[in-house]
């Protein structure tokens, strides 16, 4: 991600942080989120996010992500958008870049919440959900899809969500790869080398065997209708 382009990312998100026309959420009680299946980080708060592939191996990767997903599903996508694309009323999340510097803003307003002018715009999580869920969510979050990401590629996920649904796959390690092709070029708005897009959670389901066919399509039907 070029510095111009991380600059424009963070102006954006402090003019959405400071805006006065900010929803209000301090109304909403955080939802706790079960971290169990994650490695302890300590008690101490980190500034760097301790679950990155390259620190951590893809499968606890992947185990961040599926619980950040969850915990912002039921905590932050009310202000911040489904799937973290934001309507414009608070900052978009998916430009805080993949790097020390974008986890040092989101763990502070996660742990210490956001106030102004006495009202509290963003309810404190730190003490209620913890390190762990704080950085499963920050995991999630930076590996959304920047805006447009699949929509050169949007008529061949649909022929393909129709193949797997008629279950008519001549050579599933094909279609595999073509999908793991097309995941490679969705890029992230975050700089985060991996998007978790739904050409990406498709192919890593999809296998020889029919029952993985029908769970990829279903990935494909709902990850495609949210982008249209």
């Amino acid at each position: 991600m070029s510095t111009n382009r991380i600059r424009a990312g963070l102006a954006a998100l402090a003019l959405l942080a400071t805006a006065t026309i900010v929803v209000a959420h301090g109304d909403v009680a955080p939802q706790p989120i079960n971290t169990d299946a994650l490695p302890a980080v300590g008690e101490e708060w980190l500034t760097e996010n301790p679950y990155r592939e390259e620190k951590v191996g893809r499968d606890v990767w992947l185990k961040a992500v599926e619980i950040g997903a969850s915990g912002y599903n039921q905590n932050c996508a009310r202000c911040h958008g489904l799937g973290a694309v934001s309507g414009g009323l608070a900052p978009d999340l998916r430009l805080l870049e993949a790097a020390e510097y974008g986890d040092e803003w989101f763990v502070e307003r996660f742990r210490l919440g956001y106030t102004q002018d006495g009202t509290t715009k963003m309810p404190a999580f730190g003490d209620i959900l913890g390190q762990k869920a704080a950085w499963a969510i920050r995991t999630y979050i930076e590996t959304r899809p920047e805006d447009g990401a699949l929509d050169a590629h949007a008529d061949r996920l649909h022929e393909v969500r129709n193949e797997l649904a008629a279950a008519k796959i001549s050579d599933p390690k094909a279609l595999k790869a073509e999908l793991e092709k097309i995941a490679a070029e969705v890029k992230t708005a975050s700089g985060a080398p991996v998007a978790d897009s739904v050409a990406y959670e498709a192919a890593r389901v999809l296998s020889d065997a029919p029952e993985s066919w029908k769970k990829a399509s279903d990935i494909l039907t709902v990850g495609l209708s949210a982008s249209e």
